[in-house]
């Protein structure tokens, strides 16, 4: 690596990831309106979440969390307001935007494909399949890659842990994850835990959705409340 070490090399793209959005936020919205029907779940909410932070989101059953993070990624369309992505106005999206990894609701996989086959599978549908990054995701959530166990077959704990490292398998640097803790065991917990202060300490932006006072306290350096429509700033 031209007298540089592997591990130098490591750091080095991580502090060069890092600086080049230090001067933007990671995700902005504001006065994001979304109704359904007679119901304004969303009522003008507005937020700015830094780089390389994990970002909570806490609220009631119902309160807008799933929805605001359907919004923030194209799988729902806002009926105002405006949405910044890396400093870029992304009104109206599409499709998923480039570089964000999605957890929202359970995660869907095809039952009699493997893990390793599924994540595959999911890579070549955006054209950008890498063997050994897939690889390295599974081996991140504690998932073995050269398993032939078909999806179907899975835990719940299993098909999240696949979930997450659907989310994140190649390099995106923004994750929205809703309820991703779901299903997991106590080793699971610590284990997801550990891997997301990992992606933070990479430079990856997380906005975590979650029911957990614990997962949102060990884990979250900003948190926001979303309760009737409204979000508030909690820290």
């Amino acid at each position: 690596m031209n007298g540089q070490t592997e591990e130098q090399g490591s750091r080095e793209a991580v502090e060069e990831r890092v600086a080049s959005h230090v001067s933007q936020p990671a995700l902005a919205f504001e006065g994001l309106v979304k109704r359904y029907g007679d119901t304004c779940v969303l009522n003008h909410v507005s937020a700015v979440l830094g780089p390389g932070q994990i970002h909570g989101l806490i609220g009631r059953n119902g309160s807008g969390k799933t929805v605001l993070l359907k919004c923030l990624c194209g799988l729902a369309r806002p009926d105002g307001g405006r949405i910044a992505i890396r400093g870029q106005d992304v009104r109206p999206w599409q499709k998923v935007p480039a570089g964000i990894g999605v957890i929202i609701e359970t995660p869907g996989f095809i039952s009699h494909y493997s893990g390793m086959k599924n994540l595959a599978y999911l890579a070549r549908l955006q054209g950008r399949a890498d063997k050994q990054a897939l690889r390295r995701a599974m081996a991140d959530v504690g998932l073995d890659p050269d398993s032939r166990k078909p999806v179907g077959k899975y835990s719940l704990g299993m098909r999240q842990r696949l979930g997450i490292a659907q989310a994140f398998m190649e390099g995106q640097d923004i994750l929205l994850l809703d309820e991703p803790m779901n299903g997991l065991d106590k080793q699971g917990l610590a284990d997801m835990r550990a891997l997301f202060l990992a992606l933070r300490e990479d430079g990856r932006t997380i906005v975590l959705a979650s029911h957990s006072s614990e997962d949102i306290a060990v884990l979250c350096d900003t948190v926001h409340e979303l309760d009737r429509g409204r979000m508030t700033r909690l820290r």
